[in-house]
């Protein structure tokens, strides 16, 4: 389980030096959740909050097609923050949490690209940016669908653990807590979301690339995600990761390592609460 004090301290560094990478991963995803938010998006001069905005990538798409919105993108890794502020200053960014810190800005549109997983309470969480939103106000994100249809996250699991890894039942805040598609439905419509049905999205997840494919993926798996977490309590990492080389190797293409992934994009809008 990744928590907040996590993502403030040593991950969210690891996720802000490796920001090129995690783009790069996503680069085939990514597309495909700029055109719904596009699709979703208010009037010039509207307010739009990226939450868990991470480095920063979502906002500079929003941006770059829309100028006239106003963007804020937060999230609680101060690493993070300033690797977006950086690279988007046409945007504002904040090191807040989400589910908890004054957002009452009456954000029109909320977008989010695997930032919303993480929530200690999701229902709470939605439910006051809801409130705190305008009204009628649009919400677009992507979440990871089931483990098992995101080899990085299953397959290789398996190679190092030599286990199938399980999530648990229920929701836990995670990469994976929202891969219960009915589970997601269940906490956005009663924190008062009017849902639509999520688009799945299958796109091959760009572990590495380059001269060295196999080595570039190796190096940024074992810094950032399941694989990262998995070799961190191996008692033996030079044997590990010799057998995540091996089996990175299996995924290769041309002058890549791709892996086949499965994402979802859901759709909302506020409506009331559920009781």
């Amino acid at each position: 389980m990744t928590n907040a004090m996590d993502w403030s301290g040593a991950v969210g560094d690891a996720w802000a030096a490796e920001w090129r990478r995690t783009d790069r991963s996503f680069s085939n995803l990514a597309p495909h959740l700029d055109r719904a938010i596009l699709a979703a998006a208010p009037g010039a001069g509207a307010a739009v909050l990226d939450i868990g905005c991470g480095a920063g990538g979502t906002a500079a798409a929003l941006v770059a097609a829309r100028p006239d919105l106003s963007v804020t993108g937060v999230d609680i890794s101060p690493g993070l923050v300033a690797v977006a502020r950086e690279r988007v200053p046409r945007a504002r960014f904040l090191v807040a949490d989400a589910a908890s810190d004054p957002l009452d800005f009456g954000a029109e549109l909320l977008v989010s690209r695997h930032g919303v997983m993480f929530f200690a309470d999701p229902v709470a969480a939605f439910t006051r940016l809801r409130a705190r939103a305008a009204a009628g106000a649009r919400l677009v994100f992507s979440c990871f669908a089931d483990r098992s249809r995101n080899a990085f996250a299953s397959e290789l699991l398996v190679t190092l653990t030599g286990t199938v890894p399980v999530d648990p039942e229920g929701y836990a805040p995670g990469p994976f807590g929202f891969a219960d598609q009915s589970l997601v439905a269940d906490i956005l419509t009663r924190a008062g979301w009017i849902i639509e049905p999520p688009v799945t999205v299958d796109f091959a997840y760009i572990a590495g690339e380059g001269a060295e494919p196999v080595a570039d993926a190796a190096s940024f798996l074992s810094r950032i995600g399941p694989v990262a977490a998995a070799l961190g309590v191996a008692s033996d990492r030079a044997a590990q990761l010799s057998r995540l080389t091996a089996a990175l190797a299996a995924y290769q293409v041309a002058d890549r390592v791709l892996f086949p992934a499965s994402a979802w994009i859901w759709r909302a809008h506020a409506g009331e609460p559920v009781s």
